[in-house]
């Protein structure tokens, strides 16, 4: 147990009994802070002990990624501890030398981020990534960290390449390359973004019997309560330094049935047909989209939903231009649309954005937000010099971030803050699609529910239609209209929200 002002740990009510040992890791009084002066994490204590789960809650930009790499000596750019003290296994690894911290790292403290798919390497295949770590790498070794980690075996999944299985799937193979090194802490930014249910409350029980049998300390960042309530044995909750802004809806939260009648547009808005994609690898060949067709006529909110691996991300991409489909043919108000975004007008790739469930693998690190929000404007805004800053702080309210944002780079940020950004960035080319892939899943639930308010009100206004792909099924059925459900790569239904969603 711990003590810090502005946070409050709750131990659960039945946790499991572990013997009475000094933990692995404390942070007492943990502040750290960028060169500017602004807090990144307020003084902090947490204690971390072999054997149980301690969960990091609190809204976006209040720390919890922060005090996750503080542990693994990995801060932003720009940030330093201003105060407080922080031991790792008797070593403090913000001040551990290089080849220190590389072997603490290897062997002790393992992490998976909240974009683990970026570190994925896309030339491995899931097999070669996950013997990569394991000082066993037999067959049967890689293949029970798979199994262990729910991830399937018997589709083909260990010889394909990350590239080619989905977000969820991704997450699972960083956790279970993580396990291969056998570590005596592990850290998790929101484990479960971007999981189905089913699949959450198995992540859930992997984490409690990780934490029993292997005795590992497990410390996890998420905004899910359910996870929380599942697996935790400890709760943190942190605070921002200030309380973060979020974007005031002038709309109802729950549209009505079909876009709004003042909004309506002529044309037809974006349709597939018949959409297949295969991933093939040597002989391998896997179905991902199986003759799926799509609709989203102008203004509307259409859901997407299913299992993790069920072919959504995928669906999105191939809607987005990003990955060619095998068969089927894509129409924009009822005229041919190149399959691939290089080969559309300029005019065709503004209309139609994606925003991507990883962002920090979307936004250049070398780029300030401001950078990022400002070439779409020119590009196809037409703004000139002049007249973009204020239109970048404008962006940058709608999500909910201060305009002095503007001038941080994406490692000075939390996911949640990233995944605002990425939101903004599409925004900023004035689409009339706007494709999004879990864009709530690193958000708290009052942000989440402020950010699909801000679309409804774009949708009302300019007659935006949304495309939503989601495992959080109050937020696709609070705010869409109609939704496609994909079971195994097909089109398993797809009519009212009302109808298909269970209410609440």
């Amino acid at each position: 147990m711990s003590d810090a002002a502005p946070r409050a740990e709750t131990p659960r009510a039945t946790a499991r009994a572990v013997p009475d040992s000094p933990p692995l890791a404390t942070a007492t009084g943990l502040e750290v802070s960028m060169e500017d002066g602004s807090v990144l994490l307020r003084p902090t204590s947490v204690r971390i002990h072999a054997g149980r789960v301690t969960a990091l809650t609190g809204s976006s930009g209040s720390g919890k990624t922060t005090l996750l790499r503080a542990l693994i000596g990995h801060l932003p750019p720009g940030a330093a501890v201003t105060a407080g003290t922080l031991d790792v296994l008797g070593h403090d690894p913000v001040a551990l030398a290089p080849g220190q911290l590389r072997r603490l790292r290897r062997s002790r403290v393992a992490y998976v981020g909240q974009d683990p798919g970026s570190a994925l390497n896309p030339r491995m295949t899931v097999r070669r990534l996950v013997a990569e770590m394991a000082p066993d790498r037999g067959h049967a070794t890689v293949l029970g960290l798979l199994s262990e980690c729910r991830l399937p075996l018997g589709d083909g999944l260990p010889d394909r390449r990350p590239t080619a299985i989905s977000g969820g799937q991704q997450r699972r193979v960083a956790l279970a390359r993580a396990l291969a090194r056998t570590p005596d802490i592990l850290l998790l930014d929101e484990p479960t973004a971007g999981l189905d249910p089913a699949l959450r409350d198995e992540i859930a029980e992997l984490l409690r019997d990780l934490a029993a049998e292997r005795g590992l300390a497990v410390v996890m960042a998420t905004h899910d309560p359910e996870l929380v309530g599942a697996c935790a044995d400890h709760t943190v909750r942190l605070t921002p330094a200030r309380p973060p802004a979020v974007p005031t809806p002038r709309t109802p939260p729950r549209p009505s049935s079909g876009p709004p009648a003042a909004a309506r547009k002529e044309g037809q808005g974006l349709s597939a047909r018949a959409v297949g994609v295969t991933f093939r690898h040597g002989g391998t060949r896997h179905r991902v989209l199986d003759a799926v067709d799509f609709t989203a006529p102008p203004g509307s909110a259409t859901g997407i939903v299913g299992p993790s691996g069920s072919g959504k991300t995928t669906l999105l991409r191939v809607l987005a231009g990003l990955h060619p489909a095998d068969t089927g043919s894509l129409e924009l108000d009822g005229r041919p649309l190149a399959s691939l975004a290089r080969k559309r007008t300029r005019e065709d790739q503004r209309r139609i954005q994606l925003v991507p469930q990883n962002p920090l693998a979307a936004l250049n690190p070398a780029r300030t937000v401001g950078a990022a929000l400002s070439r779409p404007l020119r590009v196809h805004g037409g703004l000139s010099g002049a007249a973009v800053p204020g239109r970048v702080a404008e962006l940058l309210r709608q999500v909910g971030l201060p305009a002095g944002f503007a001038g941080r780079y994406p490692a000075e940020l939390s996911g949640g803050q990233r995944q605002r950004v990425s939101i903004a960035r599409a925004l900023a080319a004035g689409p009339d699609i706007l494709l999004c892939d879990e864009i709530t899943s690193a958000l708290d639930p009052d942000t989440a529910r402020a950010v699909m308010e801000l679309l409804t009100r774009l949708r009302a206004e300019h007659a935006l239609s949304v495309a939503m792909v989601s495992h959080e099924l109050h937020l696709i059925g609070a705010y869409t209209d109609t939704v496609h459900v994909l079971e195994g790569g097909r089109l398993a239904g797809c009519g009212p929200t009302s109808a298909l969603v269970p209410a609440g």
